[in-house]
């Protein structure tokens, strides 16, 4: 049995305290967040104790850490998890300056410790499908991938401000998908983008409407289509075109049921939200981490692939910028 130490009691602190809790090899062995309220309500509702990051770090009851904290939190605590021999299991971003990210990830190398980065729509099974069923060269070369990714609403303008912008917080897990997908780096960005969603994102110096193009070297080509708005739930969509073929893999829907009439076919809405669209997502991710506690596999996205997806935001976020493609 793997003990757990939850660094972040928020929204996503509770997802993942509900999967280790579930989970028949790892146990909720400690919660730590500086808001005591969440910290006692994750406490409270999985029988656990609270500890400061100090103490579960120097806890050798705790064998790994779940770092679900805020992102500037991040690439310190994992220094100081590494420095304690747990093992890492982090939320994107490691940070959202690069070389900081780098300066961490030596860190993480020095002590030898595992370090998995929660890219979770890695493991959402209908993504996972397509890699498969790529990898099995079920559509032949690929040749073009678009990635559709629409948020149903757009955040606060205030969270907007700390959060590194669209291309850094939203359009980092396509940065990851697209390279996951497609099994290859790209070696040019384009991106441009819009203000079109809400004016005070724009006056806080953001985007929320973009369309980024990466080429490859084979001359492959990925599309990412983002907006921080969907009148009709949270589309979360991708088609891989191929030499023999085409992968596609669409939204989840809220239910299957189709009413049809004489006046049409009506169905159901995609999920609304990130936290149902992924759930099945969570708890892959959290099942592949528990198989690296133990020794059987290697992290699948690791701290690597994390710096990997920032440098791809960097460089959008250069192309929007200049208006120019950039080279990698």
């Amino acid at each position: 049995m793997f003990n757990i130490a939850l660094l972040g009691a928020g929204r996503i602190g509770q997802i993942h305290a509900g999967n280790i809790a579930a989970h028949k090899e790892t146990t909720l062995w400690s919660v730590v967040d500086p808001n005591e309220e969440n910290a006692t309500r994750i406490a409270n509702q999985y029988q656990t104790r609270q500890q400061s990051v100090h103490e579960a770090l120097t806890d050798p009851n705790v064998h790994a850490v779940l770092i679900a904290s805020a992102t500037d939190t991040h690439a310190d605590l994992i220094e100081l998890a590494a420095k304690h021999g747990k093992a890492i299991f982090c939320e994107k971003p490691v940070h959202l300056d690069l070389a900081r990210v780098r300066d961490c990830l030596k860190v993480v190398k020095e002590y030898n410790v595992p370090l998995f980065i929660g890219f979770n729509r890695r493991f959402d099974p209908q993504f996972r499908r397509v890699k498969t069923e790529v990898e099995q060269g079920r559509i032949g070369k690929p040749e073009s991938l678009v990635i559709t990714s629409r948020d149903p609403s757009p955040p606060p303008a205030e969270y907007v401000r700390v959060s590194g912008g669209m291309f850094h917080d939203m359009t980092i897990h396509d940065f990851d998908m697209a390279r996951f997908i497609m099994g290859e780096e790209p070696v040019a960005i384009y991106a441009q983008g819009s203000n079109l969603v809400d004016p005070a994102i724009g006056e806080a110096g953001d985007i929320d409407t973009a369309f980024i193009v990466l080429k490859y070297a084979s001359g492959a080509l990925a599309t990412i289509v983002n907006s921080r708005r969907s009148a009709y739930g949270y589309d979360q969509r991708l088609e891989l075109h191929g030499s023999n073929g085409l992968l596609s893999a669409g939204n989840i829907l809220e239910n299957q049921v189709q009413h049809f009439s004489a006046t049409g076919c009506n169905s159901a809405l995609p999920e609304h939200f990130f936290l149902q669209r992924y759930k099945e997502a969570y708890a892959a991710e959290w099942q592949h981490f528990v198989a690296v506690l133990r020794g059987d596999v290697k992290p699948d996205c690791s701290g690597d692939d994390g710096e990997r997806a920032l440098y791809l935001a960097d460089k959008a976020l250069e192309s929007l910028r200049s208006k120019r493609e950039i080279a990698l």
